[in-house]
């Protein structure tokens, strides 16, 4: 069983950054990926990025690409840093752990083990 939690949300101003960190804990079996979803009220579930642990392979959503990093910061953590942040990235950010899977995850579905999430509000 995969634990994951993560942190980091808040109030920005647009135009600025916020950095949202992941962690898990458990055994998963490699080969797997650890991922960024978004949700907006009234909206499904968004891909944001993803990354290939044993790899370090990463891949972008289009409404993200250019603007955010996803980036492996030790053996159980990630971070997702935000930059050039709009008020159309204001949702709710759910960090996930997909377990033993090979190839590049980018659907809710292909995630096992969910985070609780973190508010993201873009706003002046």
């Amino acid at each position: 069983q995969v634990q994951v939690e993560e942190s980091g949300g808040g109030l920005v101003q647009p135009g600025g950054s916020l950095r949202l960190s992941c962690s898990y804990s458990g055994r998963p079996v490699l080969p797997y990926s650890m991922g960024w979803f978004r949700q907006a009220p009234g909206n499904a579930r968004e891909f944001v990025a993803v990354i290939v642990w044993n790899t370090g392979t990463t891949s972008y959503g289009d409404s993200v690409s250019g603007r955010f990093t996803i980036s492996k910061d030790n053996f159980n953590t990630m971070s997702l840093q935000m930059n050039n942040l709009k008020s159309e990235d204001t949702a709710i950010y759910y960090c996930a752990h997909s377990g033993m899977k090979a190839g590049i995850p980018r659907t809710p579905n292909e995630f096992a083990y969910w985070g609780q999430g973190t508010q993201v509000t873009v706003s002046s």
